[in-house]
């Protein structure tokens, strides 16, 4: 009867209690209501934030009123119509309290509900004054039970009546430490540490990982905040992630990074997905991984853009049901996004796209606050000081803040781009010590996203040093953030060209392909492709014999994003190069992309792929080429269906790939010259 709406799924401080049904039995009732209390129990040995006296008060009441509850369930006689309506009331202030003790505490939203304590009271009061009016109503002369009892149960409603639950002086305290330290940053003055560290220990923010969490809930909640415009809410979570971030680099001296990583790897991987069916994380609408899930007024779930266009096509239902939909409203589905991003983690999916979950929000590139604004900016010149005068611990943990931080936004970056600490950050990949080689090369990869930055990296030596910890670095994982530094770099004609001439580059991205891990692998392919995006860089990857090892991964990899960035290099390699095509074709590619485009598990986008692949090498490849493939009974049947269910790309592709069959049919030649294609008709692709 309870339902269990706690955790990640409800909106933090929202009641979603419901008012029993009318012709619930009272056994039934009862026993829910005391499996209620026995939860709101549950929370006598835990700590709160903040109406540390209020929780405590709810709780003992709690207590003192279920040997009630009991006596109740426990005697013969029915319980009354107006019995039963006082314990349905009952029941729901119940519900109200045990949400309002989850919330309470809750990691990660400490300082939140400190500054919304004033708030919480009152909610406090709300409840009792609901205690009260149920007690008062109980008809205690038509149930048996003990006058001692009665007596009891009476002088606990008055006591719930006039019970005050204020806003309480030491919560009123850390109220006014936050409010004066955020007019601090406003002034560029910097808050006294040991008011932060009052403020922290009241607040029960203990150490590094304390205040991690409570930044990682502030930005979660900001994105959601701005999703729908609440723009003074954005404002307040802003003011309050900078404070806490502040606190976090500054007050907090001791993390260590690798136990840090350790632990957030272990929390990407404790969730068991073997119960997780894919298909559930994709759009009903386009039958593809939900980047960004919302869930409609009917319950369904759909991923926003598909849905969204479904709406301004004129259709005011639910695609699944055919319902009519009262609201349009969305409600981001924050528990299924994060399924997703772990599944799509354990079995090696890139979650880049999946991961832009704020590509749509203004906050990225605006401070949100002005004490957000300076308290950003005064962290990174305390970063920056820290990595030029600090000691080799400091440098190291600046690093791993730098790398944190630059994940939230794009002013994030910004601000310590212009602080200077890309040049910091370079020298600090020349350091043998592997934990701030690898927190370095991550940091470099975050702002490396930042336009601004990448002038920086390419000069003074810059580009050799990251080749340089391409090459050499200390750790698999320095190796794999250098590859994916590249390929930001490489979005800039000209850096692409720079890294191309590095002697390097190139064959240091094909030994991470060929011996890295699945993340490695990811991150190589991807800077190959980059490189392609320049001409001059298509005759240097052929020359570093990147087509056999591709086309190897084609014919035993299980990764679907490895086979899809595959054919997206060999795609590139085909339609600009003539040596690519005869490379590509001797290697035997030919059949393994039919086979791959026939296959069912081909994603969207690894089907475009392999369809431009074999576009490509049938226009530049001759027509023994054409005529190896006319002779494959499934090409036809897959090309016809990418027309319909293939992405825009790949129906454009098809469409011309059939014309081009077709006019071979046409022309029917007699004869072939030597096909250049091995014949390897019978290929084990997975």
């Amino acid at each position: 009867m309870i339902r269990n709406i706690s955790g990640s799924g409800r909106r933090i401080l929202t009641s979603p209690a419901i008012i029993p049904c009318e012709n619930v039995a009272p056994s039934t009732l009862l026993r829910s209501l005391i499996a209620l209390s026995d939860a709101v129990l549950s929370f006598r040995r835990k700590s709160f934030p903040c109406n540390k006296r209020n929780a405590t008060n709810a709780i003992r009441f709690t207590l003192l009123l279920q040997p009630f509850l009991h006596e109740i369930r426990d005697c013969d006689s029915g319980l009354p119509d107006p019995g039963t309506l006082s314990l349905s009331e009952l029941h729901f202030a119940f519900q109200k309290l045990l949400f309002l003790l989850e919330d309470l505490s809750r990691e990660g939203a400490k300082l939140y509900l400190s500054m919304e304590s004033d708030r919480v009271a009152s909610q406090f009061r709300v409840v009792s004054r609901s205690v009260a009016t149920a007690l008062e109503v109980f008809p205690f002369g038509s149930v048996r039970i003990s006058e001692e009892t009665k007596e009891h149960v009476l002088l606990l409603s008055e006591q719930a009546r006039r019970v005050r639950f204020e806003y309480e002086e030491e919560d009123q305290r850390a109220v006014m430490s936050v409010v004066s330290g955020l007019a601090r940053f406003e002034r560029g003055v910097a808050p006294d540490e040991g008011d932060l560290k009052w403020v922290l220990d009241y607040i029960g923010v203990r150490g590094w990982s304390d205040c991690n969490k409570e930044v990682k809930f502030l930005e979660g909640e900001i994105g959601f905040q701005s999703l729908n415009e609440e723009k003074r809410k954005v404002g307040l979570f802003s003011s309050l992630m900078g404070f806490m971030s502040y606190c976090r680099c500054v007050v907090m001296e001791v993390v260590h990074c690798e136990e840090s990583k350790r632990k957030n790897d272990a929390s990407e991987k404790s969730l068991s997905l073997s119960f997780c069916n894919s298909d559930d994380f994709r759009c009903p609408i386009s039958l593809e991984l939900m980047s960004d899930p919302v869930t409609i007024e009917t319950g369904h779930t759909y991923d926003r853009s598909s849905i969204l266009k479904w709406f301004r096509s004129g259709n005011a239902t639910c695609p699944k049901t055919g319902k009519s939909l009262n609201s349009t409203e969305l409600v981001p589905n924050l528990v299924l996004r994060r399924l997703i991003q772990q599944y799509c983690h354990a079995k090696g999916i890139s979650i880049v796209d999946l991961g832009r979950r704020n590509r749509d929000i203004p906050r990225t590139t605006e401070p949100g606050s002005v004490a957000a604004e300076a308290a950003t900016k005064m962290l990174a010149s305390f970063l920056k000081e820290r990595i030029e005068s600090g000691s080799g611990e400091q440098k190291n943990k600046s690093a791993f803040e730098i790398r944190i931080i630059s994940k939230a936004s794009i002013f994030i970056r910004s601000c310590l781009v212009e602080e200077g600490l890309v040049p910091l950050l370079l020298k600090l990949l020349s350091s043998r010590d592997s934990s701030t080689q690898e927190n370095a090369a991550a940091a470099l990869l975050n702002l490396s996203k930042c336009a601004k930055s990448r002038s920086m990296m390419v000069e003074k030596w810059g580009l050799e040093m990251i080749v340089g910890v391409l090459k050499n670095g200390v750790k698999i994982e320095a190796r794999q953030h250098a590859a994916a530094v590249l390929f930001y770099l490489a979005s800039n004609s000209e850096h692409g060209n720079l890294i191309g001439l590095e002697a390097e580059a190139i064959p240091s991205l094909i030994r991470l392909v060929k011996d890295g891990s699945d993340r490695s692998k990811k991150n190589g392919l991807v800077a190959i492709f980059g490189l392609l995006k320049h001409q001059n860089n298509h005759s240097r990857v052929l020359e570093s014999g990147v087509v056999p090892l591709l086309v190897e991964i084609l014919k035993s990899c299980e990764k679907e994003d490895l086979i899809t960035d595959s054919l997206a290099i060999l795609a590139a390699l085909a339609e600009k190069s003539s040596e690519g095509v005869l490379e590509i074709l001797h290697c035997g590619a030919l059949h393994v992309g039919v086979e791959i485009l026939s296959c069912s598990s081909t994603s969207r986008v690894g089907k475009e792929h392999c369809v431009a692949l074999l576009l490509s090498l049938a226009l530049n490849g001759g027509e023994d080429v054409v005529a190896c493939l006319v002779k494959s009974p499934s090409l036809m049947g897959s090309l016809y269906s990418q027309l319909s269910e293939g992405t825009s790309r790949a129906s454009k592709k098809a469409s011309a790939f059939i014309k081009v069959l077709h006019d071979f049919y046409e022309r029917r030649p007699s004869g072939f010259k030597t096909s250049v294609i091995p014949q390897e008709h019978f290929i084990h692709v997975r």
